[in-house]
Parts: structure tokens; sequence; C-alpha cells
């Protein structure tokens, strides 16, 4: 089974994200059945979900006093799961489309992806990887594309029905929308560690130990996107597992 393990130590990499929602009931509901979680611990306010049973990849803090996030402000462009095998990103797509959820799909030459939005609007990437070894690197920057994704080729991976998130899915990379972005890239290379990957139109894709990224940001939001309230909902905090300094 193929998977660089780029999410473990001695790497540094985003292993959690958690979001504000409104509706608990609905949210819980949507990452229970279409996405494959389940949950791991209910507290007063946070409802946190799992893979593998162990350890907490998305927490949902909730509250129905929180205000809807504004649409052009900075914040979660999406978080995603990176799948250990591409059949079990074959098995996801067959059982979206069973549950017939809208969705979008593209093939990044590093990987292969499946976009969908969660019932409050925050954006999820599902996706699995290619083989280091196939991916194409030049003048020192990993090459990714945005094709179409060949869903039929895709299919003939699927041999098993879904029945959730395997349980080595671990957080593949977060996407931010932000403001200034030779600021915050300053801000995760000279002050988290990280390497620029890719500059690509008006986005920096990050990672560290040679990954395609760990994080990436972009403005098309707008140079000058707001900082939405921090009682709205969306992207509350994401935690970064540091590698051996």
């Amino acid at each position: 089974i193929f998977m660089v393990n780029f999410h473990s130590q001695p790497t540094t990499y985003v292993s959690h994200v958690a979001l504000r929602v409104k509706d608990i009931e609905k949210s819980v509901k949507f990452y229970e059945d279409i996405m494959g979680f389940k949950v791991l611990k209910t507290t007063e306010g946070a409802v946190e979900l799992t893979a593998d049973g162990e350890k907490a990849l998305l927490t949902l803090i909730y509250s129905n006093s929180f205000a809807t996030k504004p649409s052009k402000s900075s914040g979660l462009y999406h978080f995603a799961l990176l799948l250990p095998r591409r059949e079990d990103l074959a098995s996801f797509l067959l059982h979206i489309a069973a549950n017939r959820y809208p969705i979008g799909a593209a093939d990044h030459q590093v990987s292969e992806a499946i976009y969908l939005e969660d019932p409050e609007g925050n954006g999820i990437e599902i996706y699995s990887d290619r083989e280091p070894s196939e991916w194409n690197i030049a003048n020192d920057f990993i090459q990714m594309t945005t094709d179409p994704l060949n869903t039929e080729d895709l299919l003939k991976e699927a041999k098993e029905a879904w029945t959730g998130l395997p349980e080595r899915t671990v957080m593949g990379h977060i996407h931010l929308h932000v403001s200034d972005l030779e600021k915050i890239t300053d801000f995760y290379v000279k002050g988290l560690g990280f390497d620029i990957v890719l500059p690509y139109y008006n986005a920096v894709f990050l990672s560290n130990n040679g990954y395609h990224h760990h994080i990436a940001i972009n403005t098309w939001n707008g140079a000058s996107a707001s900082v939405p309230p921090a009682s709205s909902t969306g992207l509350a905090y994401y935690d970064i597992t540091y590698g051996s300094q």
C-alpha cells in the first residue's frame, strides 16, 4: 500500500482543524453519513470527529448564536482529508454518487481530488496522492495542475463499498483565504519554517520536507478581504504538529 508519510515526524504538518457551526445536529449527520467520520467525544459546545477512533481530525464547535461568516472575508477556503489509497477515493466517489451529493473534482497531477461543502458552506477536499516519483518538478517548484478528473478511470479502482473514512486518513492540508499574500507567506516561511513549493495565480503553496503542500494561501476573495468576526461560523483554528527541530 502506497503512502509516503508526509504527515508524521520529522515533517511539520497540519494535524487537526476546528470549525464553528450553528446547527450541530445537521453538521454531525453530514460528517458521519456523507464524509464517514465517527464521533470520538462530545462535550458541552463541541464534538470531536475521528477516522481511527483514537485521535480527533476535526472538531465542531457549536452555538446557535454564531453569526454566518461574511462571504468575502478571510478564513477557510477548504480543509483537505488525505485518503491512504486511490481505491479509497474511488469508493468514496461511488458513495457520493449513491447519495446524490453535489461535488466538484480535479486532477492536480500530484493528486486526484473531490470537492464538496458541508451544510454550513465550509469547503472540503478529499483526495489521494500519486506516487511522489510521478510528481513533476520544474525550476525547483512542484508543478500542480487543475485538470478534469478522469472519473471513469478512477472508478475502475473501486474494490469495495465505502464504510467510512479509512483508519489511516490524515488531515492532508489546509487552504486559506488571506488578505496579504506577501505578509502571510513571510509568516509561514520565516515564522514557522515552511518552504514555498509553488507560487500560483494569487496563491502560494507551502510545505515541509518536500510535500506538494501542507498549507496554501490565496487572495481570491480580494486582496483586502476583511477578517470575519470571532463569533462567526467557519474556521476556528487549526493545529500544526512540528517535526523534530
